[in-house]
């Protein structure tokens, strides 16, 4: 079965890519360097030529703060181009996969976000992908998989940015923010057994089991690493960024992912 991946060279495909290989898919890896997701010819002639039987669009804009800013481009890489792939999906009867975030609620919910929870973005890049998941739903064959506090080993992220702050004087970090962390290789691994298990097309949350703040996370890294830090907590009112962020991300996710911390110590592991 053919699975043609945009984003391939991003932090989450460059894990997706491999794990779909091992699970016997024929992977077709894009990136902007062949496949412009906001060129309708280059969509249509690229599927043409590849007749995948699955997409997983992976490919999106994700810089947050930036997206306050650069409205335009958000929509344009996140609405338009998902847009663009969600229509060649449905023209092909091509089963779809987007990648989502807990950024599509606002976060003033008591307890987890279940998958039809109604949506209430407060930044511009919740909006965007939350345009993207309407676009998706005109598919007669889809996933959305929403996931949150996204780590890997090949992209910049918050366990990579706590390493490298190891040695500062002190290091405070949000602590009235709670949410999910999830590991690329567990994201992966989710869309894969929502594949083979061939469950129900519509919205899934796909992240880590249970749930921690900014702070605690990073305390598990430093805990995990061996590093002694001067860690302080702090509120988001301390550290102001330009985008909004939802106070509480924890999604249910239906056990399709290990717990977090489980996951945390393999990625560390590994990663020495």
């Amino acid at each position: 079965m053919k699975v043609l991946v945009t984003g391939a060279k991003g932090m989450l495909g460059q894990d997706l890519c491999p794990i779909l290989e091992d699970e016997g898919y024929e992977v077709i890896e894009t990136d902007l360097y062949n496949l412009d997701i906001t060129n309708k010819k280059n969509i249509n002639e690229f599927f043409e030529t590849s007749k995948p039987d699955i997409v997983i669009h992976c490919a999106a804009y994700t810089n947050v703060d930036k997206a306050e800013e650069d409205k335009e481009t958000a929509f344009k890489i996140n609405f338009e181009g998902t847009k663009n792939i969600a229509d060649i999906c449905k023209k092909s009867n091509i089963t779809l996969v987007y990648i989502s975030t807990d950024y599509v609620f606002d976060g003033t919910k008591e307890g987890k976000y279940q998958p039809n929870d109604k949506p209430n973005p407060i930044n511009i890049y919740g909006e965007s992908k939350l345009a993207g998941e309407k676009a998706v739903q005109e598919c007669e064959k889809y996933y959305i998989t929403r996931t949150s506090w996204l780590y890997g080993h090949h992209g910049k992220n918050f366990v990579e940015t706590m390493i490298s702050l190891k040695d500062n004087p002190e290091i405070k970090v949000v602590d009235d923010q709670t949410g999910c962390p999830t590991w690329t290789v567990e994201l992966a691994g989710g869309i894969i057994k929502i594949l083979q298990e061939e469950k129900p097309y519509g919205i899934y949350h796909v992240c880590g089991s249970g749930k921690t703040s900014w702070y605690n996370f990073a305390k598990e890294i430093f805990n995990i690493g061996g590093f002694s830090v001067n860690l302080k907590p702090c509120t988001t009112s301390e550290f102001p960024r330009p985008a909004k962020r939802p106070k509480n991300s924890i999604m249910e996710n239906n056990k399709i992912c290990r717990d977090w911390k489980t996951a945390l110590k393999e990625y560390m592991d590994l990663r020495c």
